[in-house]
């Protein structure tokens, strides 16, 4: 039996099953198989494990065409040998179908009972590439978008309501883009001219991009492990996360406050646009989070961040107008960084949005007391509904007229970019 595909097959379970994140799974895989799988099958794992994630509502309705059975019916390891085979069929055109059928087969055998393999065979001899092309001919367009690009209903509903459908397909599409990997070059320990002549050095591809500090790499694999990461001459940021920073415009020398810190690329950034001159209170609400945050200042030389378990919704009288700039990056939905943590599709449900709105408007409402007249907030989240975005900021004018907005910006996900929404607001 292939032990790759077991591998992968073993690790969708456990998605599932568990509701754990395809990441965090995976790298746990990985980090056991080490010694066993060479680089070529550590990534045709990812590529089952990401892909079968990503496509799992497509791929559910190829099932849903062959299958006499009712989804909810089949078990959890045969629905997972049904999607890998048929992702492989639809999606990878380097697999060819005999050998996506056989293992699948032999996968069954293992995992099914007698007439599971079977059933298998017979569902994935009969799937073609024209099964996924048939979804374009939808004619009701929140379907169409819905199952040709594995994105819910309910987020397709949301964003035709308030982007069009033209827009929505776009952003639908870009959300399975294999995100790119970008680095921060950390200028507190190097510059971008000298970490481009180490990475060529390394035999490390990298690209340029028109954002500042910012580098794209390609072909990389354990980015951890690398001695110039480990000694802090560079950090993973996504370019669009690191546009927060560059908004709120810190300063050498102020005092500044990031609500909810974890893991911390936001707030080191500020820190070396800051020259590790001033101060940054770090706050988050779980122990082990802040930890993230201090493990990457220490491996960034930065030694003005004060970190602190702190819930940004309860309010402290003792910080009002304390701090010149604060940056609240607050929780969200996160469906602008589907292609980056697919799970979110599946994990997230239309009434997870009241909830946390609630949040958002008291962590917006308590913590802009905190801000000196005259200073900045910046309010972002890396999701692209108006509900989370949008509405709050202007509900939270309509109740703090002496707030402005100075700037504000959508970003749409593509190959590049997070989605993310950045708002910078001026207490007056």
């Amino acid at each position: 039996m292939d032990k790759v595909r077991e591998s992968a097959l073993k690790a969708l379970y456990k998605i599932e099953k568990d509701g754990a994140y395809s990441n965090i799974i995976l790298d746990d895989t990985i980090n056991r198989n080490r010694d066993i799988f060479n680089d070529k099958d550590i990534g045709f794992i990812s590529e089952l494990v990401y892909g079968v994630t990503t496509w799992r509502l497509t791929l559910d309705e190829i099932i849903k065409k062959h299958s006499k059975i009712k989804l909810k019916k089949i078990s959890v390891w045969i629905i997972n040998i049904l999607r890998m085979g048929i992702y492989q069929i639809v999606f990878l055109d380097k697999v060819p179908k005999s050998a996506a059928v056989n293992e699948s087969v032999n996968l069954a055998k293992k995992y099914g009972h007698k007439g599971s393999y079977g059933f298998v065979n017979a569902i994935l001899r009969n799937v073609e590439k024209s099964d996924y092309e048939s979804l374009f001919e939808i004619e009701d367009s929140v379907q169409r978008i819905s199952k040709t690009t594995s994105i819910p209903e309910w987020i397709v509903k949301k964003l035709i309501d308030e982007r069009g459908e033209k827009e929505t397909e776009v952003i639908c599409n870009n959300s399975n883009l294999k995100p790119e990997l970008s680095i921060r070059v950390n200028n507190l320990k190097t510059n971008i001219q000298e970490l481009k002549k180490s990475l060529t050095k390394k035999n490390i591809e990298f690209i340029e991009v028109e954002e500042k500090d910012f580098l794209i790499l390609k072909k990389i694999k354990n980015i951890e492990n690398i001695d110039l990461f480990k000694n802090g001459l560079f950090t993973v940021q996504d370019l669009s996360a690191g546009m927060v920073s560059k908004v709120l415009d810190p300063k050498p020398g102020e005092c500044i406050l990031d609500c909810c810190s974890a893991p911390g690329g936001k707030t080191t950034y500020i820190a070396e646009i800051m020259e590790n001159k001033g101060n940054i209170e770090a706050w988050d609400i779980y122990e082990h989070r802040i930890k993230l945050v201090k493990q990457n200042a220490d491996r960034l030389g930065i030694n003005i961040i004060k970190t602190k378990v702190k819930d940004a919704t309860v309010y402290d009288d003792s910080l009002n107008e304390k701090y010149d700039k604060i940056l609240l990056d607050v929780p969200c939905l996160g469906l602008g960084v589907m292609k980056r943590k697919p799970d979110i599709k599946w994990q997230r449900k239309e009434e997870d949005i009241e909830e946390i709105n609630k949040i958002q408007s008291e962590i917006i409402n308590i913590c802009s007391k905190y801000l000196k007249k005259g200073g900045n907030l910046v309010y972002s989240t890396c999701s692209i509904l108006k509900h989370e975005n949008e509405n709050i900021i202007n509900q939270f004018l309509n109740q703090n007229n002496n707030f402005i907005i100075e700037q504000k910006i959508n970003i749409n996900p593509d190959r590049k970019h997070d989605g993310f929404f950045i708002c910078n607001l001026k207490k007056m």
